[in-house]
């Protein structure tokens, strides 16, 4: 979009653009914003009229760019009757746009941005940054068939999926045989109750490679802020797996990873920290810069391989903050003595995540984080920013076994298993969250509001898990995926009642964390 904001100016005298919004693609607050769609309540894509004028009077002088957003909150007949009203451009009140160095027409980036740090930066491997490497969350392109809630459940759907495609790889050799010409495309049966095809199964069968269900490709994984499913992990069968292999590349192997929303998205930045695989979508087309990376290596080997990891089985587990950049801090908050209270490597991770829970820091450089990674500033409040990380980390990483807050069960009959059992929680209201309705015989009731206040991939924890512990029913495939396995298989019927009370504990204690954080000018 960049090179047509820099050419644009060169090719016309005048630029109007009227932003009608609608997007749908967001949530929480940015989606009650942006509201109604102009052409119809079921579009999803955000509507802008666009005039391009080349006047020849005006031939060789500056172009001239007008801008008008038609607001916030606005229904389709609102916005309709703005449009009607206009008179064409004359009634319109445009907004005369000056473009950034950066041909940034709106939401201009801050051009300190670029004097901080990257965490990380593939197209120059010598430059400085937090993090020497850093991967999308996985994304496996078939999610309904490798996520569940049940372990069972997911091998049982996979081994289904693995068996048919390998029926498939037999026809396909077969036909092969006599029909040369036939394509992948014409002949795959792709009925979605059997398979989900994707560009590279369709590659393997091309190959005639079958599979093999592994059930210990079986994983825990983080699919949304604190909501977590097993997922089989098989590149086969995983159409991106990134650098996940790398980063938690056997159960049980230890890591952090910092987890922050994509480039280009609509919903407001954030950053999440787990020890689980995340997926892609776990922050919006996440990014995901983890403390240690492992790198697969000959059981026999040692010495210059091991100079600068550590062995863990047939792994060597590297450090993925680098020396330099440790060096750059010690350098820059001297004096530091060569003892134990020097900074380490884990407090820099920690200072990071605090300065990406900063009010200040995202306010100010709001439209550059939309725009590319974090860059992080060093500030003067070093120890304030990393001890309120460490502190957000542990209450995001533990949040299953946190303190509760004392949320009400309010029951409508006698206390039973069934009681436990959820379907869809809601709300009494949209305006009316102060309870969660978890089914037809239990109330929790005395949430806080200020648990509403502490929001990550664009809405409330406690939003991520009102939807997604939910008995759903995937369209295509007809897989159901019901959040009253997990709790059978782990033995605990309470589990989702005692998250939910967790949750709002967290909540509560990082906005008191994160507005606890001293502003800073930058």
């Amino acid at each position: 979009m960049q090179i047509y904001r820099e050419r644009l100016p060169e090719e016309f005298t005048e630029v109007y653009v009227f932003n009608l919004r609608g997007n749908a693609r967001t949530s929480g607050e940015e989606r009650r914003k942006e509201k109604g769609n102009v052409f119809s309540e079921g579009t999803r894509t955000p509507i802008a009229i666009t005039l391009l004028i080349k006047n020849p009077a005006k031939a060789g002088k500056p172009c001239t760019i007008y801008y008008r957003d038609i607001g916030d909150y606005l229904n389709r007949n609102e916005k309709l009757k703005i449009i009607a009203d206009a008179n064409g451009l004359q009634g319109v009140e445009w907004n005369t746009i000056t473009p950034s160095e950066k041909h940034d027409w709106i939401n201009q980036r801050d051009g300190s941005f670029d004097e901080f740090i990257s965490l990380g930066d593939r197209r120059d491997k010598d430059s400085l940054c937090f993090f020497d490497s850093y991967s999308s969350g996985l994304k496996t392109n078939r999610d309904a068939w490798c996520y569940n809630f049940s372990h069972k459940i997911l091998v049982g759907n996979i081994a289904r999926m693995i068996k048919f495609y390998n029926t498939q790889v037999d026809a396909y050799k077969e036909r092969k045989e006599w029909d040369k010409e036939i394509t992948v495309e014409q002949f795959i049966d792709a009925d979605p109750k059997k398979i989900s095809w994707t560009v590279n199964l369709k590659k393997s069968l091309i190959s005639y490679r079958k599979l093999i269900c592994h059930t210990n490709n079986r994983r825990i994984a983080i699919y949304r802020p604190f909501c977590k499913n097993w997922v089989y992990f098989d590149k086969n069968l995983n159409e991106r797996p990134g650098l996940m292999p790398q980063i938690i590349p056997k159960e049980n192997f230890e890591n952090l990873v910092l987890c922050i929303c994509g480039t280009g998205i609509p919903k407001e930045f954030s950053a999440f920290v787990t020890n689980e695989f995340p997926d892609v979508q776990l922050m919006a087309n996440g990014q995901c810069f983890p403390f240690y990376t492992y790198e697969k290596t000959d059981s026999k080997s040692k010495g210059l391989v091991e100079a600068n990891g550590e062995r863990v089985g047939d792994y060597i587990r590297r450090e993925n903050i680098s020396d330099a950049m440790l060096k750059k801090f010690h350098e820059y908050y001297e004096p530091v003595p060569p003892t134990s209270e020097a900074i380490t490597k884990e407090d820099i991770f920690y200072y990071v995540y605090g300065i990406l829970h900063s009010r200040s820091y995202r306010e100010r450089f709001a439209a550059d984080l939309k725009k590319q990674l974090p860059r992080i500033p060093l500030v003067e409040n070093f120890d304030k920013f990393h001890i309120a990380g460490r502190k957000l980390a542990a209450l995001h990483l533990n949040y299953e076994t946190g303190e509760m807050y004392p949320l009400q069960e309010i029951r409508a009959h006698s206390v039973s298993k069934e009681s436990y059992h959820v379907t869809q929680m809601k709300f009494p209201s949209k305006t009316d969250k102060s309870k969660i309705i978890y089914n037809g015989s239990l109330t929790l009731e005395g949430i806080p509001a200020e648990t509403y206040r502490y929001i990550v991939n664009g809405k409330s924890a406690l939003d991520w898990i009102v939807e997604r512990y939910a008995v759903t029913t995937h369209k295509d495939s007809g897989i159901v995926n019901d959040p009253n396995d997990w709790c059978h298989e782990i033995g605990n019927e309470r589990y989702i009642i005692d998250l939910i009370k967790r949750v709002v504990r967290l909540s509560v204690e990082s906005v008191k964390i994160i507005e606890g954080l001293p502003e800073v000018a930058f």
